[in-house]
């Protein structure tokens, strides 16, 4: 695992709370005796549950991976970066906002 492809995990899940969203972390597993999927011992049907009847989009984004990080141009500032957004341009953005 990276810890580029991690970091880009934890602000993905950090806008999904701004979003008024939720989120559930862990590895998720199989029980033996029924079968059902949970994460972190937490029924993954029943998490559902809360948000039957709603539209809603559900990513699933696996932690770990063998593919390799690729590298971007930044279309604002030319420079090559690797994650989701040039850290450069956030850094001046994050600066200009008075953050």
């Amino acid at each position: 695992m990276r810890a580029i492809r991690k970091a880009d995990i934890r602000r993905l899940t950090t806008e999904t709370y701004k979003l008024d969203g939720r989120s559930l972390e862990g590895v998720l597993r199989r029980d033996a005796t029924d079968g059902r999927l949970s994460i972190n011992g937490v029924a993954i049907e029943q998490w559902l549950a809360g948000e039957e009847n709603k539209e809603i989009s559900l990513l699933v984004i696996p932690s770990e991976s063998d593919r390799p990080v690729e590298t971007q141009t930044c279309n604002t500032c030319g420079r090559e970066y690797t994650g989701s957004s040039c850290p450069y341009c956030r850094e001046v953005r994050y600066r200009l906002r008075g953050g």
